[in-house]
């Protein structure tokens, strides 16, 4: 790992990310759970868990994935082929929150991350996250954070 982010090799990053994933899984092959194989999955877990792999699988964002697909409950559902309702009431059962509010968490989270670690332009990230307006991302971001994505970046 010392030698690839030593190297001038453009994609570096992303073979470092794949080179972290692959430790983790090693490691999880060394002590497998069997505490999972175990329980029983209903209905409403299994929707939970595809919708929170649907919606982990558009991150993180970059130049190869420029924008998340889907944002809303609708969006997920609809890929999902179920009921938005059927989703909500799913999701809301399994993890005790709303579709809305783990979206919504996690392109805080991605924001953050954008914020803080990316050349990107407010405007870019809002577009990349799926915002038509930088004012709406900004709205966002100021009611999750109380402060402006600016102000975060500079602090």
């Amino acid at each position: 790992m010392y030698q690839e982010i030593n190297s001038e090799y453009v994609h570096k990053y992303d073979a470092l990310r794949n080179l972290v994933f692959e430790l983790l899984h090693f490691a999880m092959k060394m002590e497998p759970s069997s505490r999972l194989d175990k329980q029983q999955i209903n209905a409403s877990q299994r929707i939970s868990t595809l919708f929170l792999e649907l919606l982990e699988r558009q991150f993180p964002i970059d130049e190869v994935h420029p924008k998340i697909q889907f944002r809303t409950a609708s969006d997920f559902a609809s890929q999902l082929n179920v009921h938005v309702n059927h989703l909500n009431r799913s999701v809301k059962d399994t993890t005790e929150k709303t579709t809305s509010h783990i979206i919504a968490e996690r392109i805080l989270q991605e924001s953050k991350i954008l914020l803080k670690h990316s050349a990107w332009t407010v405007s870019e990230i809002a577009y990349a996250l799926g915002f038509t307006e930088v004012t709406h991302f900004n709205n966002f971001f100021k009611k999750h954070t109380q402060t402006s994505p600016l102000k975060f970046r500079n602090v």
